[in-house]
């Protein structure tokens, strides 16, 4: 049975969540909002904790889980060597949506790495998960969603998607961008984007003074066998729709796509057109 924990996101109490912190400290998942979408966390020290999540999600087990962290102090529980353009970049970066990939320390399991020798880390710019990791410990979290799925923004997706598979669902509202940390493999130099994400590679270039390469993964120009961070490998932001893609002169894609969009409708379907908003004043439907 899991239970479901109506949180303000800002004005909460420890008390508030303390059915949360009692499922992970015992080993349990726990689902809760993030300030990109809603994560399924288990304490990163508990393999056996960990395992649930990708049985949960029916996640594959050599896709990575980022560690989130409750307090920038926390890092060193789970990454060592960690280069002074990091240690530096995180003090304006942190909280937020930036996961850099560093060589993990020996407390960190394979179940969250893949068995691979580094773990990606990020301290969410959130204030629940924020108080659950300083409350338990650094906490492994993947999207709460069922693999594959979209990445859930409300509680209701949670809900949708993981009741009866999580011990308890936090439902803090709505999350703030909705879309993935963007995810640094900090062990090369250059440093490489290996997932892009709500901050630019622009906007972390002048921050942090580097100069990013990006993954061709991340530019759908390949792909790899082993897969050093989330969204790397394995199908993500999955809709259970039909996407048509409309090439060629600018006119003829609005008069194919205003064809489109008419017989679609009076057969009843609901239809998402993704356009500029120049154009989309340009479609008329009947």
């Amino acid at each position: 049975m899991t239970k479901i924990l109506k949180v303000d996101p800002v004005n909460f109490t420890i008390e508030d969540i303390k059915d949360a912190i009692t499922a992970l400290l015992e080993g349990g998942i726990v689902a809760f909002p993030t300030e990109t979408v809603y994560g399924l966390g288990a304490i990163a020290f508990k393999p056996k904790a960990v395992k649930k999540i990708f049985e949960a999600k029916g996640r594959p087990l050599d896709n990575p889980i980022i560690v989130h962290l409750g307090d920038i102090e926390q890092i060193h529980k789970v990454a060592k060597r960690i280069p002074r353009w990091v240690t530096e970049s995180i003090e304006v970066l942190w909280p937020g949506p930036v996961t850099f990939v560093l060589p993990k320390t020996d407390k960190v399991p394979k179940e969250v790495t893949a068995g691979l020798p580094t773990v990606a880390v990020r301290m969410p710019a959130h204030p629940i998960p924020l108080a659950l990791a300083k409350e338990t410990d650094p906490i492994a979290a993947p999207s709460a969603n069922l693999s594959g799925r979209p990445s859930p923004t409300l509680a209701e997706h949670v809900i949708r998607d993981l009741y009866g598979r999580v011990d308890v669902i936090i439902d803090g509202g709505e999350t703030f961008f909705g879309l993935e940390s963007t995810v640094i493999d900090a062990t090369e130099d250059p440093p490489v984007i290996l997932r892009p994400g709500p901050m630019s590679v622009e906007e972390l270039e002048k921050i942090t003074d580097k100069k990013f390469k990006i993954h061709p993964v991340a530019l759908v120009r390949e792909k790899i066998d082993v897969a050093k961070s989330p969204g790397m490998k394995y199908k993500h932001y999955a809709p259970k729709a039909k996407l048509i893609l409309i090439e060629g002169s600018y006119n003829k894609v609005i008069q194919k796509i205003t064809k489109i969009c008419s017989q679609l409708m009076a057969e009843g379907k609901k239809v998402a057109v993704l356009v500029t908003k120049e154009t989309i004043h340009k479609i008329k439907t009947k």
